[in-house]
Formats: structure tokens, sequence, C-alpha cells
């Protein structure tokens, strides 16, 4: 026998929340209610990992004076992105990179230590811990959108400054300042779409059989 799927309408908003979602980089101050949170959070913890190891670990940041400091270090490597742009460096410039200091909530989201220990599809793919977490994000990120609150996913900090500023051991690994709260609306398309930065690759572009398939080399940035 075989398992029932969900009722169309339960299918659809799925769907919908999938092709929803954006890394939002616009928020408004208002607080997030902490039962929402704490939902979030929870929707986090349940994401799959490799080889049960549930990498993740999640510092939630509720100091002022502690989030204007992260909101320097992001500063200081969108900086050196742009000198490393070259001829887009000024264009980049103009985009909206994070809302740190803007949204209601901060998180920082990371490997655990002592991560060596864990083998178990990890032996030829250690970088499944990094998978892992990522799977946890998404599960955030998704539940966020249809909880009407906008997330982004914030990757440009220098890591061993970022573990300094937060005390966190040696063999740990922050992956992402992560912005969350409520937004006045959600962007129609990515946002970097919306500004002429690049474009959604077309599914057949990416999908091949068998074999891998020449393909239009795709821009690097």
């Amino acid at each position: 026998m075989k398992a029932e799927p969900y009722s169309p309408e339960e299918i659809a908003a799925v769907y919908r929340v999938i092709y929803e979602r954006r890394d939002m980089r616009h928020f408004l101050p208002d607080a997030v209610e902490p039962e929402i949170l704490q939902r979030l959070l929870n929707a986090a913890h349940h994401a799959p990992s490799v080889g049960f190891m549930q990498p993740w670990r999640f510092i939630r940041i509720t100091s002022p004076e502690l989030r204007q400091q992260i909101h320097v270090l992001v500063e200081q490597e969108r900086i050196v992105t742009a000198q490393a742009l070259g001829e887009r460096s000024d264009e980049f410039m103009k985009l909206k990179v994070e809302g740190i200091l803007e949204c209601g909530e901060v998180l920082v989201a990371a490997l655990c230590e002592h991560r060596e220990q864990y083998v178990f599809g990890r032996r030829t793919l250690p970088e499944m811990d990094v998978a892992s977490l990522s799977c946890a994000i998404q599960n955030m990120w998704l539940a966020a959108r249809a909880e009407g609150l906008g997330l982004g996913w914030v990757s440009m900090f220098e890591p061993e400054a970022l573990k300094t500023l937060l005390n966190m051991p040696a063999d740990s690994q922050p992956l992402a300042i992560l912005c969350l709260g409520h937004v006045e609306q959600f962007y129609d398309k990515p946002m970097l779409e919306q500004e002429n930065w690049a474009n959604l690759h077309t599914l057949e572009s990416v999908l091949f059989e068998n074999s891998w398939q020449n393909v239009t080399p795709i821009e690097t940035l």
C-alpha cells in the first residue's frame, strides 16, 4: 500500500512557500513573537542530517552592542568583496546585502565542534556537515515565509573574527548570519534578479540525464 499524499490544498501550500521564499534585506523594526521564533527554531532542529549528526548550533544575538559589532564585520567584508569584483564594484556597493540593524532577530547559524567524530556519511564527503546545516536553515526559511516573516542569509564576514566575537570553540564554524523579522512586503522576484545582478537559470540548463552534458558556461561573479 502506498503512502497517502497530502490534500491538494496542503500540497499547494508547500509549493507556494517554496516559490515565494525570498532572501530578504528590508525589514520592519517590529519584534518577532516569542512563540513564532520557537516554532521556527523547532523547524530548523527537525531538519535531516547526515548520520543524524545534527551539527547545527544557533546563537541568538540579543545584545544591541554585539549586533552592532557583527554589522561592522559584515561591512568590512562588503568593502573587500566590492574590491574583488573589479568592474562590478560600484554596482555591487549599491546593493543592500543585509538587514542586521533593522530586523527583529539576529541569529548566527554555526557548525558544532568535534565534527571529526562523525564518520557516517562523511568519510569521503566531510562537507556533508555543511549540507546538514543548510537543510536546517532552509527549514527555518520556509517556515518563516509561511508565518509571514522574512529571513535573510548573510555570508559576508570573516569566520575567525566572528568566532572570536562570539567566544566560539576553535573547531566550530559559523556559516550564516540570519536576519529574521517582519517585512512590509516580499520581493516579487529574488532581489538580485530584480536588481539585474543575475538571472534565474532555466531548469533545462541544470538537468542532465545519464551523464554530464555541455551547457552554456555560467558567468562567474
